[in-house]
């Protein structure tokens, strides 16, 4: 595994992280499978894992500090949300400041850690990032409960907005091989030394139709959620079929070479529920695409 400053927090991450969300964490996933991935994730190097409050159901941060209980965390950068939180029914957004350090306390006995290294807004609106907020946040840092601060979110305009925050030091953007034109954004964020996260690196899968492959409960689940969601995408990512036919190395692997070509990425963020595909992942790093892979790449976007 390789590794990348995460901007200028003074933290290291391993260039590809574990996302734990979605499927993952659900209670019809075996904790048991579900833990020995985040070990594995470990054991293999890995140092970057991602969650959120609202993840799973609420279920995913718990599992998450269940997952890490025990192991040796002095290198591991566990990133969470805050924002949005399941109340039971549905995902639900609360961007107050008395939301928000509520939900940060929560997430400490969650996950079991006495400061989260980075807790990143989730989704938030250029107008919750009033006075206020960013008055709160600081005190979260002065305080020792969060070592970094950043936004999550799919939203060109905001994560505009965040680089040109002091009081920022990450954005997560949607960044592969279907979102070239996030590319400018994320050179910006580096120029004000904003460490990048690439959220949705393998494109949900659309650019290999894994979302098309069921073989099981969960496959339909999150196919049925890209339909309603991401259809538009599933249609783009058929292009990309190539991506499987690069001599040494799989359709998932180019995928996430393709984000981490791109220097100003600090980690390629996915998510998956089956030991061999972490594998598969894991080892991407350090994976290199020709240039005429790039070539052909870039054509397809055109």
């Amino acid at each position: 595994m390789q590794y990348r400053p995460l901007g200028m927090t003074g933290l290291t991450v391993s260039e590809i992280g574990l996302g734990c969300a979605s499927w993952w964490g659900q209670k019809a996933f075996d904790e048991r499978q579900a833990l020995a991935l985040v070990h594995a994730a470990l054991d293999h190097g890995v140092t970057f894992f991602d969650t959120g409050a609202a993840y799973s159901g609420g279920e995913a941060e718990p599992r998450l500090g269940r997952a890490l209980k025990g192991r040796n965390l002095d290198r591991v950068v566990v990133a969470t949300k805050a924002g949005t939180f399941h109340d039971g029914r549905r995902v639900a957004r609360d961007f107050s400041p008395v939301a928000i350090t509520a939900s940060v306390e929560g997430s400490l006995r969650n996950l079991g850690l006495d400061a989260l290294p980075l807790l990143q807004l989730h989704g938030p609106a250029v107008a919750e990032l009033d006075d206020e907020m960013l008055a709160m946040l600081e005190g979260l840092k002065r305080r020792g409960l969060v070592r970094a601060l950043g936004v999550n979110s799919f939203d060109p305009g905001l994560i505009d907005h965040v680089i040109g925050l002091p009081v920022f030091d990450v954005v997560m953007v949607d960044y592969n091989v279907l979102r070239p034109e996030r590319t400018a954004l994320i050179a910006k964020a580096a120029g004000q030394g904003k460490g990048v996260l690439a959220g949705m690196a393998l494109a949900m899968g659309h650019a290999n139709r894994q979302v098309l492959r069921l073989r099981a409960p969960r496959d339909i689940w999150y196919a049925l959620r890209a339909l309603k969601n991401h259809r538009a995408d599933v249609a783009r990512g058929a292009r990309f079929g190539f991506l499987g036919e690069i001599p040494g190395m799989t359709a998932s692997q180019a995928a996430l070479a393709y984000v981490l070509a791109n220097p100003n990425v600090s980690c390629a963020v996915v998510g998956t529920t089956r030991m061999n595909h972490l594998m598969e992942n894991l080892a991407a790093s350090g994976m290199r695409l020709t240039g005429e892979v790039i070539e052909q790449i870039k054509q397809v976007q055109a």
